[in-house]
């Protein structure tokens, strides 16, 4: 397995994997809305890659009217799949290249609901998939999610000690057990470890949310200019373990920050709202914004300076945090295998 590695999302891909919503406990009452904030990714994505959205038989006719002019181009597939949920990032097979061969296969997690929630269809998706894909399948007994990792393609990874050591997760394993299973598994061999993520982060904090790669050696990390804000302590210091890290090549990274929008609750919960859970496309990024004018556009500049040879493209996802996630949480690369 060590002959395999992780490409880098902003190489090239073949497509990009979805997943139809159909949880309607994530979104009490609003289900069509999130159906239409899931359409509105799929259709930005498909102006710059293939799309397959995985979609329950009974919510074909729904999806085929909400992106009919892109399944039209045939730049969208619908895919019949029996699903729980909708983070494809996170039950989907993480796809990996062998060094040698240029072969693609994939990486199947121990998959158990962020510790939390059952889920009897989506903890089959990623082998059944891989299956049907005719690809080389890797069982890790590792419980992991795709949002709770990072990779930069050069040896590489973040990612964070309250999702990986949990109790909920990996119980008996420690911190040399989980870099040996992502060893194994991504060809990485450098580890940048967060003691947490957001505070408000159903997931128990996935890096997705607050730090990512943008290009070998450049880092985008979530900061905050709002002391009294719960997770202001917690950037802090995950600004100050980037800053103290290098990357496997022994060098030092160039950091750029953007601001985290302000606090929304719902239900008596703060939303996990955030600018860097963002689609890096080919040729461009698919990234969240939320109506709220001043913060979105300086997000958006900020992005664009991370990513100049790339056009990027926000997509309101309001409706899309209801239900716990964003952009990066529901989407999946396969990367190409000329990329």
């Amino acid at each position: 397995m060590s002959d395999y590695y992780m490409p880098a999302e902003w190489q090239a891909h073949n497509r990009c994997w979805m997943a139809w919503p159909s949880n309607e406990s994530l979104w009490p009452g609003a289900l069509s809305e999130a159906e239409k904030n899931y359409a509105a990714i799929a259709n930005a994505i498909a102006d710059f890659e293939p799309v397959v959205m995985l979609v329950r038989p009974d919510q074909h006719a729904q999806a085929l009217a909400l992106m009919a002019e892109q399944i039209a181009a045939e730049k969208i597939h619908l895919k019949p799949w029996a699903l729980d949920d909708s983070w494809m990032r996170d039950f989907g097979p993480t796809f990996v290249i062998n060094k040698r061969t240029g072969e693609l296969a994939g990486v199947d997690w121990t998959f158990n609901g962020w510790g939390k929630f059952p889920h009897e269809q989506d903890q089959h998706l990623a082998r059944k998939l891989l299956n049907e894909l005719n690809l080389e399948r890797f069982a890790s007994p590792l419980v992991n999610e795709g949002g709770a990792i990072h990779v930069d393609g050069e040896g590489t990874i973040m990612l964070t000690r309250n999702v990986q050591l949990n109790g909920n997760r990996n119980p008996a394993l420690a911190q040399s057990d989980v870099e040996y299973q992502l060893k194994q598994a991504l060809g990485v061999e450098h580890f940048i470890w967060f003691d947490q993520g957001l505070a408000e982060d159903h997931t128990d904090g996935h890096v997705d949310q607050f730090a990512c790669f943008t290009k070998p050696g450049h880092i985008l990390a979530l900061s905050t200019s709002d002391p009294s804000d719960p997770n202001y302590e917690i950037l802090q210091t995950n600004l100050e373990v980037l800053r103290n890290s290098t990357d496997a090549k022994g060098n030092s990274f160039e950091i750029t920050t953007i601001e985290q929008p302000p606090s929304e609750w719902a239900n008596g919960e703060r939303l996990g709202k955030s600018y860097i859970n963002f689609y890096i496309a080919n040729g461009g990024v698919v990234m969240p914004c939320y109506g709220l004018n001043n913060y979105d556009s300086a997000a958006l500049e900020t992005v664009k300076g991370c990513f100049p040879d790339r056009k990027v493209v926000a997509v309101d996802c309001s409706v899309l945090v209801l239900g716990g996630g964003n952009i990066h949480c529901v989407t999946q690369q396969e990367p190409a295998l000329n990329g």
